[in-house]
């Protein structure tokens, strides 16, 4: 289920966010320079302002011609209080870049790993508003003396086929206990939840008066449900929030996977095989992709951003938008570093990343500067595939 697509469109959100940070971090260095040089109010001197302006927009340009140097290179300047607030802010913005590293490089991999448990949650809901269903029928059956009162197409989703299906899945049991996704504390909110969102819909009320409703009715209402309540209504909403610090960048993410798994049963209903593909059945394998894809594209960022410049002559490459150099600095990262990884293959993957995170334009662009970058990286020996070459986005 958290195949290598999955982890590309994480990568890149994580990439967006730590340029974010750079941005902020470079803001607040500049301003740091720009507060070492404003007059000394405490002082009995005069202050000569038009000159403190001026030598801090030198500390700023030293700070500025220096950021991609590995080695500090000085100035001739008649104060030295010029050189020593550029490499402070230097030090102090590669300083807040490495915290930011750290945490995004942490919380990204914590976030794919609840991946899982979100999108199980969404399943669970479902089963939880079919349950629900049940024990009214029951309740009411109770309660009256002539059982013949409930009308039992009201039942429908009780004994939706989809979701049945889901139920009796062994491995569905099983990641259920791997990835602890059960909702056993919300059963007044499934109740108010149900009664508030899902009787009032107009889908489930029609699928309430079919007699019989066949695969595709299950299939349909389940479906509609996952979409216009479970990942609509802000009171669900806000119980995803509350277990996920990256539930607004997931959100997308979680409603696919659980989507693709009501898709999956139903397709697969009559085989033999379990109806859920295996949750993350390599993981490690996975995770160290993952990693790599983040921690290269940042090594490496300064590298690609020059590739990318050569070939974009006609464009200033700082009004290239911020999504498509991240994508095309994470594509040019792949093709070079994962030599098992066909060049079409991630190629496809970042105009597909394009088409959803990016400009409307961004497809064109990025599938062409791709594409002449790969064959003069390729001619190069830049690029070098090995080994079979297997697609592994499934």
């Amino acid at each position: 289920m958290l195949n290598r697509r999955i982890l590309r469109v994480k990568a890149f959100q994580n990439l967006y966010a730590y340029e974010q940070c750079k941005a902020s971090n470079l803001n607040l260095a500049k301003d740091q320079i720009k507060e070492a040089f404003q007059p000394d109010l405490n002082s009995m001197e005069v202050q000569d302002k038009p000159l403190l302006k001026k030598e801090a927009a030198l500390a700023i340009d030293l700070f500025s011609k220096n950021l991609r140097n590995e080695i500090f290179e000085s100035g001739e300047f008649d104060n030295a209080k010029i050189e020593v607030e550029a490499k402070k802010a230097l030090n102090a913005f590669k300083q807040a870049n490495r915290k930011d590293f750290d945490f995004l490089a942490n919380n990204m991999v914590t976030s794919a790993e609840r991946l899982p448990q979100l999108y199980l949650f969404s399943i669970q809901i479902l089963l939880g508003f079919s349950e629900h269903v049940e024990a009214e029928s029951k309740r009411k059956m109770k309660m009256s003396k002539d059982s013949l009162v409930l009308n039992k197409s009201e039942l429908n989703l009780s004994r939706n086929k989809i979701l049945l299906k889901i139920k009796e899945s062994e491995i569905y049991q099983s990641a259920l206990i791997r990835h602890s996704a059960y909702i056993d504390d919300l059963e007044l909110e499934i109740k108010e939840w149900f009664r508030d969102y899902v009787k009032p819909l107009e889908s489930y009320q029609e699928y309430i008066k079919k007699v019989s409703p066949d695969l595709e009715d299950d299939y349909a209402i389940v479906d509609d449900i996952l979409k216009q309540v479970i990942f609509k209504v802000d009171a669900i909403l806000n119980f995803f929030a509350e277990k996920d610090l990256n539930w607004t960048e997931n959100k997308a993410v979680i409603r696919s996977l659980a989507s693709k798994v009501l898709k999956n049963v139903k397709e697969n209903f009559d085989s033999e095989d379990e109806p859920l593909p295996e949750i993350a059945l390599n993981w490690e394998d996975d995770k160290e992709f993952f990693q790599n894809i983040f921690n290269l594209t940042i090594q490496n960022d300064d590298q690609n951003k020059d590739l990318i410049a050569k070939r974009t002559q006609n464009w200033d490459i700082e009004r290239i938008a911020q999504t498509d150099k991240i994508i095309l600095s994470m594509a040019i990262t792949e093709m070079q570093n994962f030599p098992s990884i066909p060049v079409k293959v991630s190629i496809n993957e970042y105009i597909d990343i394009s088409k959803t995170y990016s400009t409307p334009k961004s497809k064109q662009f990025v599938n062409g500067l791709l594409d002449v970058l790969s064959k003069e990286l390729t001619e190069s020996g830049h690029i070098r595939k090995s080994g079979r070459g297997l697609l592994d986005n499934k």
